[in-house]
């Protein structure tokens, strides 16, 4: 246990004060522990993994923060033949999703590249290219923090939507360990992305093997500055900035005026339809033609030179700055098109 430890170095961001006290947990027990002895003492608590969805504010936390060293992987075959992987929380996702293609596990290959722990994903629903690990979950042993109890829970209990769950934003609950259920294949899950199917070469809907989908879906994040890398300066983000919003039809149709009146009457968002007749439409477009162009920049702060949705450290910066400019996209978004742009990290220690 370390006082006024800064936490900058544990985000991708390389942002955020530091920690009142730090306890690393390498064991489930020991990070159940911790948890409710900050609980029981009143403290305030922040559970840290890969540091990859998160913002935390320059005064830094108050109270504990639990930093996730747990490590661990069981596997078990189902009878319907799939294999399930149980991952401690802890575990590197990226670590996880590679092992899962060696070994011939379909389900989460399209989520390659993506930092952060394995803990983490059911939080945010983590989702790329037309996957997401709802899809693949089977159970999220989590401790609940009102009871202080442990418990399995099945998948309609974790309130799974887009890039969001019954856990995101709240503290009730502490992700220990994730089970997931894979396909034993060769061959990838349907390729239902048309970015990834130009990629690949391949129409929607083929099977693609395993190996190849990886490579594919690194060197797309890797051209958008998507993949943590020291040698890239753009990948000092926390990913994608905000979500894509996503729409009601009468919303949808204000939007196409704005877009008419603004960039005249040929100019068409790119938008997906949703299963319940909402539209989703893209961030990373409205922020373009609202005038942020990749590259742009405020002081130390930026927009990734590869990708409009990353907002970037470029050195130096401190969070102020960076929550600035993200206000300041999301104005100029609101103003041209009407339409609200949310953050995807979690705020820690301040509020969007």
């Amino acid at each position: 246990m370390t006082a006024g430890t800064p936490l900058a170095p544990y985000t991708t961001l390389r942002l955020g004060g530091p920690a009142e006290r730090l306890v690393t947990a390498t064991s489930e027990e020991e990070l159940v522990a911790t948890v409710r002895a900050a609980d029981a003492a009143g403290e305030p608590l922040l559970v840290l993994a890969g540091g990859s969805n998160v913002v935390i504010a320059d005064a830094g936390v108050p109270g504990t923060v639990a930093l996730v060293r747990t490590r661990g992987i069981a596997r078990e075959r189902r009878p319907d033949g799939r294999v399930e992987l149980t991952v401690q929380a802890g575990e590197d996702w990226d670590a996880i999703v590679a092992g899962a293609v060696e070994e011939g596990l379909a389900g989460i290959e399209c989520l390659s590249g993506i930092p952060g722990s394995a803990g983490a994903t059911p939080i945010q629903n983590v989702g790329a290219y037309g996957q997401e690990v709802a899809s693949t979950i089977v159970s999220v042993r989590a401790l609940d923090r009102r009871s202080g109890e442990v418990a399995e829970l099945p998948p309609e209990a974790c309130g799974f939507a887009y890039r969001t769950s019954a856990f995101k934003g709240r503290d009730t609950h502490v992700v220990l360990a994730v089970t997931f259920a894979l396909e034993p294949s060769a061959q990838s899950l349907p390729i239902r992305y048309p970015e990834l199917a130009r990629e690949l070469g391949v129409e929607l809907g083929e099977r693609v093997p395993l190996h190849e989908v990886r490579e594919a879906v690194l060197a797309l994040r890797r051209r958008k500055g998507m993949v943590v890398d020291p040698a890239d300066p753009d990948s000092v983000s926390a990913g994608s900035f905000f979500t894509n919003p996503v729409l009601a039809p009468e919303e949808v149709a204000a939007l196409e005026a704005r877009v008419a009146e603004r960039l005249g009457p040929d100019a068409r968002v790119p938008a997906w339809p949703e299963r319940d007749g909402r539209v989703k439409v893209s961030a990373a477009w409205l922020i373009e033609r609202a005038g942020f162009s990749r590259g742009y920049r405020k002081g130390r702060v930026g927009l990734s030179t590869k990708h409009t949705l990353a907002l970037v450290n470029r050195g130096g910066a401190t969070t102020a700055e960076l929550v600035a400019l993200a206000r300041e996209i999301a104005a100029g978004v609101e103003e041209a098109f009407g339409v609200a742009l949310r953050p995807e990290p979690v705020f820690v220690g301040h509020e969007w």
